[in-house]
Formats: C-alpha cells, sequence, structure tokens
C-alpha cells in the first residue's frame, strides 16, 4: 500500500526514500517556501510552513499501478485530513522518468492528468456524495473519492509561461473542499485572499491569469476548468470526467 507522509516523518526517512523522491520532495520545499519568489498559492504555502500538508508518491502515472497507488494515498488522506489544520491539502509526485519529463507537451500531459482521474474513480468503492452534482458542467461538481469532494489541480515539467503550474516532477494536488468554508467569496477572509492571490500570480507568471479562474459556486464557475490550466488562455470544451459514462458502462454489461 502506497504510505501518506507528514513534512516530519519525510524528513526523518529522508536518506531511504528512492532518490526521485528525495530530489522531488526537496524541490517541492525550496518552490513552496521561497521568500523571494512567493508562490502565489496562499492556502497551499501556509499549509507547508504550519506542517498542515499531507504528501504521497506514485508510479509513473502512464502505468495503471499510479492509480491504484493514489486510490490509497486518497482513502488514507480522507481519513484524517481534518485533524491536519486549516490549510489542510494533499500532494501526490509521480515518477517523472526522462522520456516522460523530456518528450510531452502540456496539451499530452492534459490528457494524462484526466486519464489518472478517471482510472482513480472507477477504484472509488463508495457512492458519490448527494450534495455534490456528478454532472462536471454543473457549478456544484468537484471531484471526489471515498464520499470526499476536493478541488484538484495539476503542475508539469512542460509549464513554462504559466509558472505557478510548472514543477519537475507530474505533480498533483488535493485541496478538501470544506478548507474553503472559511475561504470563498462569501467571506471577508476569502475575498483579501483572492486579491492577494491574484496579485501574486500576476508577479509569478508570465502570463495572465486564467480566465476560467473563478470561486466554487459562483455563476459560471466550472471547477473542472480549473483543475489542468494551459499555458495560453485556451480551455476544453468539454470536461474528460467520465465517471458516470464508466457507470453506465458498468451497469448495462
Amino acid at each position: 500500500m502506497s504510505r501518506l507522509y507528514n513534512a516530519d516523518e519525510l524528513n526523518r526517512t529522508f536518506e531511504v526514500l528512492p532518490s526521485w523522491q528525495r530530489e522531488a520532495f526537496t524541490q517541492f520545499s525550496s518552490m513552496i517556501a521561497d521568500e523571494h519568489n512567493t508562490y502565489p498559492c496562499v492556502p497551499g504555502r501556509m499549509g507547508y510552513l504550519s506542517g498542515h500538508l499531507r504528501y504521497g508518491f506514485t508510479s509513473d502515472p502512464r502505468l495503471h499501478a499510479a492509480s491504484e497507488e493514489l486510490a490509497s494515498i486518497l482513502k488514507q488522506y480522507g481519513a484524517v485530513s481534518r485533524e491536519t489544520g486549516p490549510y489542510a491539502s494533499l500532494v501526490v509526485i509521480c515518477e517523472t522518468p526522462a522520456d516522460l519529463k523530456e518528450h510531452t507537451t502540456v496539451e499530452q500531459y492534459q490528457t494524462l492528468f484526466w486519464q489518472i482521474l478517471n482510472r482513480t474513480t472507477n477504484l472509488d468503492t463508495m457512492p458519490w456524495p448527494e450534495h455534490i452534482s456528478n454532472n462536471p458542467d454543473d457549478a456544484s461538481w468537484e471531484f471526489c473519492f471515498n464520499g470526499e469532494p476536493y478541488f484538484c489541480f495539476c503542475a508539469t515539467p512542460a509549464h513554462q509561461h504559466r509558472k505557478s503550474r510548472h514543477f519537475p516532477f507530474f505533480m498533483l494536488a488535493f485541496q478538501p473542499r470544506w478548507v474553503f468554508e472559511a475561504i470563498n467569496d462569501d467571506t471577508s477572509l476569502g475575498r483579501k485572499m483572492k486579491t492577494l492571490i491574484r496579485k501574486r500570480l500576476a508577479a509569478y507568471d508570465n502570463v495572465p491569469a486564467h480566465p476560467s479562474l473563478m470561486w466554487y459556486g459562483q455563476e459560471n464557475n466550472l471547477e473542472w476548468k480549473q483543475y489542468f490550466l494551459p499555458d495560453d488562455e485556451q480551455t476544453l470544451s468539454k470536461c474528460p470526467f467520465l465517471r458516470m459514462q464508466q457507470a453506465s458502462q458498468r451497469w448495462t454489461k
């Protein structure tokens, strides 16, 4: 079973981790804790500095094993996330061999991202939460696993202009929906944080904030469009998340 770590556990076992995991965690720590080039995601940075983040590693994301490992990590995380602190998030870094890093475009990584989410949701044995729409074209939709809704985030080695979505490894992050109860557009704290994040994004990225960036539940907002942002302002016309279609295929067999 893939292991869920906190920062202290990673630091204690650092020397026995595979070399790529040591490199990935070191790179992540350097990126998110950099005081001279401040990472724009305020909750993510606060979560790291406060020790609220949890971590996991998977195989090459092109392999089915990676989805099995991700499903295991998400199940472990869902059981403890509310005990980890108000800036809770799960960071999952995938083994990213040289051929994947060197020969994969942003668009190909986008396809890979939705493939791993589709494979992972197929391993979910819990019903979809009743209060979350199962239609990605509904503003209340969010990716769910084991009964828990999450905002998903993907960073890749191919992103160059949108540096907030660049990372030397294929990386996924899952932020529990309950984290946003105190930081959304209906709260003073949420509005202040939105302004701060937009200001930091403008300084961090080489391109303007993507037009798909909105708050959960906001009119015309579709969460899935924010999960994987391209390096330009393009967006997919249709959500590639196929849970309901895959379920329907299983029922009719």
